[in-house]
């Protein structure tokens, strides 16, 4: 396949492409077979017929326009990876040339958004925020605690039953008069409190002792999983055998001993705190990492344009919705939840996307200004995971996607995470504290100094004295 690429204005491109004679035969062929099943010809079994024999009854062109409807996106698609061209959104595609008889190539030409272009700034010993990354006492005591519950224990108390306590309880469910199946249980452990059973059962225990009976009336949700059920009234006539009360251990070093490998309450807040600390650590990390390229993207010039924009926020739902799929969730019911259509949603990830852009352009540009490189030893350890996942050898992954013309992809992103790591590396973390405190004296400063009747606006950064 030979393309050539051309730049438009408004971070476009066109790609002109031609597909060798043989792809095209082979695709020909392919789709002459495909017309074969739903054809008749004496002498052959249905659906048996030759691809020539197929080609000579209902003509050439017919047959090629079968092929490009069915070969088209295989085509671009390798066209892409033959030009390095990473689109965004869909593109405009427009055929140059077909052949008139076999053995001959065909031509067509697509237009597509691609990534912006940046100018860079400042992208070295950049001034970024850095959180804070000491654990504070409340989340340790939070973790203590959630250990604690884990130790809890019942114990059968003589008084009224409240909230957070626990029931032994046996009940029998009636609807319509009658006992349903599925409606009895024998020695149930009843958590008061914690939605175990249908809304409005467990509130109407409140109160009750042990050996007490009591009619518990509820109403079934009307998208109840037994359809016999749903939307009606039911009773449970409920029997109280025991009320227990959750119970926690002391705080205390013999706790410590038995709930971890440590000896004392305070090793074991102390591995607490460490943990937390890297776990904190870890995100903070990545957030000054993204912070340092946000930085640098505010020293560049990137033009976005609007519709580069929407096409990206489209890719983002578009995402969005095979993963709500692969998780079972038909998109239309979560864009009922959340109360939105399509198109709203897409509106409010267009901030999102023009971020992304941006990033993605200064990163770009930052590794082609560094003249970062990508050996082959990194490029085999990148793929470890997922030659596993395979079940294959990360040296024949890298083969088979570099005969495929993929490992362009790997190598970009490879290449991308060495120059985010650039960045911060020679970033100069400052406290978070500080960076707020700077940024609210900026902000006053140019309010103070926008030109009247343009309070508050902005002209490509800070108003700066003689600037109109």
């Amino acid at each position: 396949m030979k393309t050539t690429v051309k730049e438009l204005p408004n971070s476009r491109a066109e790609v002109q492409v031609e597909v060798p004679a043989a792809d095209v035969d082979k695709a020909t062929s392919r789709a002459a077979r495909a017309l074969a099943k739903e054809m008749r010809m004496p002498g052959f079994r249905a659906g048996k017929a030759p691809a020539s024999l197929v080609i000579q009854r209902i003509g050439f062109g017919a047959v090629l326009q079968e092929a490009i409807r069915e070969a088209l996106p295989e085509w671009y698609e390798a066209a892409l990876f033959d030009s390095r061209v990473s689109p965004i959104g869909d593109p405009d595609i427009e055929m140059l040339s077909t052949p008139e008889d076999e053995g001959q190539p065909l031509e067509f030409k697509f237009t597509v958004g691609v990534r912006p272009e940046a100018k860079l700034g400042d992208y070295k010993g950049l001034e970024v925020a850095k959180e804070d990354q000491e654990v504070p006492d409340e989340i340790v005591d939070t973790e203590v605690e959630r250990i604690r519950e884990g130790f809890a224990r019942l114990e059968q108390v003589d008084r009224e039953a409240k909230e957070g306590d626990s029931l032994l309880i046996d009940f029998e469910g009636f609807a319509d008069g009658s006992a349903f199946q599925g409606g009895t249980a024998e020695d149930y452990l009843l958590g008061l409190g914690s939605g175990q059973l249908i809304e409005g059962f467990e509130e109407q225990l409140v109160g009750s002792k042990a050996g007490e009976e009591r009619e518990v009336n509820v109403t079934f949700p009307s998208d109840y999983q037994a359809e016999q059920l749903a939307g009606k009234d039911a009773t449970f006539k409920v029997k109280v055998k025991e009320v227990r009360e959750k119970v926690l251990p002391e705080l205390d070093d013999e706790f410590a001993s038995d709930a971890s490998e440590f000896d004392t309450l305070e090793e074991l807040r102390s591995d607490i705190r460490e943990k937390v600390g890297a776990a904190l650590g870890s995100r903070a990390e990545e957030d000054f990492r993204l912070a340092a390229i946000d930085a640098a993207v505010e020293a560049a010039t990137v033009d976005v344009p609007d519709e580069l924009a929407t096409a990206r926020a489209e890719e983002r739902w578009e995402r969005m919705e095979r993963q709500l799929a692969g998780r079972g969730m038909d998109p239309n019911t979560f864009l009922q939840m959340q109360g939105k259509t399509r198109e709203e949603l897409i509106a409010e990830t267009k901030e999102d996307a023009e971020k992304e852009l941006k990033r993605e352009a200064v990163v770009t540009a930052i590794a082609e200004a560094e003249a970062i490189e990508v050996s082959e030893e990194e490029m085999v350890e990148a793929l470890e995971h997922s030659a596993e996942h395979e079940r294959t050898s990360p040296e024949k992954l890298l083969e088979r996607l570099r005969k495929s013309g993929r490992d362009s992809m790997v190598r970009e992103d490879l290449r991308a995470r060495k120059a985010i790591e650039l960045v911060a590396e020679a970033a100069k973390p400052i406290p978070k504290a500080e960076a707020d405190e700077r940024k609210e004296k900026a902000e006053a400063r140019e309010k103070l100094l926008a030109p009247e009747g343009e309070k508050g606006s902005k002209a490509g950064g800070l108003w700066t004295p003689g600037s109109d």
